[in-house]
């Protein structure tokens, strides 16, 4: 008997005792299963080091130092060469300036303007690099995407700000893209958190300072001119009236459209006829039912008298494709008819979806500001406000891009500006950066956004390949050249004149008057 309760005592505590083992590892396994899924989870959030996907999201966004190009083929040459030129910097020589873009974008428009920005920064981040005046400190150049529509934008400038107090050492922001209200958000926040920004092609007058002696942007310098500006630059060269023009515009606007549509309702005070409005898409890269509108519009003006002859039209570019293609198919074919807008006009040339009758039609003629243009310098002889030797400079480097150390960097075009103003706008980053340390030294954070003020003067202007860079003491360039630009019956980008806002080049001097 009691070896029977021996034995009975020893099999249940066994039995117990593995039960207990069995439950623990149970709950072991089923604890690190746990840890393990949500492990894999947050890993397959990341994208690249620095880059992440939203739970909300279908792209990537944040700043990335790697090869990482956002799942975009087009960027990778460029993104490998500013990688080559990151790591050959040597610790602690360099601070970061970061190029923010939509890098996810969808639109092949905006993906192209992305593209060409992107090789602009980094042919200037380049020549800095590689001065034989050896000065410092070097520049790392990383890509910070706020989202297709900038919808990530407050993460990314997170990001951006922690980047100022790590071995990053940001010191600038510069590019931004297009004037939307994401973009200006994303501005407001990193001038109030004391980032430097340079806006590259950012043109409403609402994205800048100055506008009623007001500085909503501590810290923010841009090299291309306000939409007014563009504007009275516009006027000069057209020699518009209240008299000859017509408006058409956007109802819903956004920065960029509303402020066109400010300026040239300033410019025909007096009009003889009400403006014409209509309503795009939210996304207004979308076609939606404007079409329709512009047909009806192309009417009212053929019911207009001879003597109103210009258009202006104040729309993004997909709607200004819409409004050309009525234009085109216009009743009044008999009639002359110039359309002229803002830089959006840019993106027309090669846009497939342009009628190509409508090109052709020699009664039809669209006219545009652009930022910038290759042949701007090249066959506009201005006395001042710029010159031929600063665009040889960067056709230089891009030369040397096609069969040199500074390249590969894909397919490259100039005729839309974008590269260009980039160039511009970083070779800005790079004058703040050094400007605010002499010494070579890495300089503090505040001191870069104090330069903008005195950049200007014969030796401390920019002398950009868009023409000279002055700023005004609110950080907007003064009298900047605006090309005039022509759409040809072929799809092309033709320079036509070099115009200036004070309808004239500025002095030699290029001091912004009281």
């Amino acid at each position: 008997m009691a070896r029977l309760w021996v034995w009975l005592r020893e099999d249940v505590w066994e039995i117990r005792f593995r039960r207990y083992v069995a439950l623990t590892l149970a709950a072991v396994l089923v604890g690190l299963g746990v840890w393990g899924g949500l492990t894999a989870t947050k890993e397959n959030r990341s994208c690249a080091p620095g880059v992440v996907q939203p739970p909300d999201r279908d792209e990537c966004v944040g700043v990335s130092s790697t090869t990482y190009a956002f799942g975009r083929a087009r960027f990778a040459d460029t993104v490998r060469a500013i990688n080559r030129e990151n790591h050959r910097l040597a610790p602690g020589s360099y601070v970061t300036v970061a190029l923010l873009e939509p890098f996810t974008a969808t639109d092949a428009d905006n993906l192209n303007d992305v593209q060409h920005e992107l090789q602009g920064a980094y042919l200037a981040q380049y020549q800095a690099n590689h001065d034989t005046t050896g000065l410092k400190p070097k520049i790392r150049l990383v890509l910070a995407n706020p989202g297709a529509t900038g919808t990530s934008w407050r993460h990314t400038v997170d990001q951006l700000e922690r980047m100022t107090r790590s071995a990053d050492r940001l010191r600038a922001v510069t590019g931004v893209g297009l004037s939307t209200e994401n973009n200006k958000r994303a501005v407001a926040e990193l001038t109030r958190r004391g980032i430097p920004v340079i806006g590259s092609s950012i043109t409403a007058d609402d994205l800048a300072n100055g506008q009623d002696g007001k500085d909503p942007f501590p810290g923010l310098a841009r090299v291309s001119p306000t939409n007014t500006d563009e504007a009275r630059a516009l006027a000069s060269f057209a020699k518009v009236s209240a008299a000859n023009a017509f408006l058409v515009y956007d109802r819903t606007g956004d920065p960029y459209t509303r402020t066109l549509q400010g300026s040239f309702e300033k410019m025909l005070k007096g009009a003889r006829y009400e403006a014409q409005p209509f309503t795009p898409p939210a996304d207004r890269s979308k076609e939606g039912s404007t079409a329709n509108v512009f047909a009806q519009i192309a009417t009212i003006l053929c019911n207009t008298p001879k003597a109103t002859d210009t258009v202006l039209f104040a729309g993004r570019h997909t709607q200004l494709r819409q409004f050309i293609n009525a234009l085109g198919a216009r009743g009044c074919s008999d009639r002359r008819f110039t359309v002229l807008t803002g830089d959006e006009g840019s993106y027309l040339a090669g846009d497939k979806d342009l009628d190509p009758d409508a090109l052709k039609d020699p009664l039809l003629s669209v006219r545009y500001t652009a930022l910038a243009h290759p042949d701007a310098w090249l066959k506009d002889h201005a006395r001042t406000g710029g010159g031929k030797a600063d665009a040889v400079v960067l056709q230089r480097l891009l030369d040397s891009a096609k069969r040199g150390p500074v390249g590969p960097l894909g397919e490259v075009a100039l005729d839309d500006g974008q590269l260009i103003i980039a160039y511009d706008a970083m070779r800005l980053a790079v004058r703040g950066i050094r400007g605010a340390s002499p010494t070579g030294r890495v300089p503090a954070l505040a001191d870069v956004g104090l330069q903008w003020p005195q950049v200007k003067g014969r030796q401390l202007r920019v002398n950009g390949a868009s023409g000279w860079i002055c700023l005004d003491a609110h950080g907007n360039p003064y009298d900047k050249a605006v090309p005039i630009v022509e759409l040809t019956p072929d799809s092309r980008a033709r320079f036509v004149r070099l115009a200036w806002p004070e309808g004239k080049p500025p002095a030699a001097e290029c001091l912004p008057p009281s």
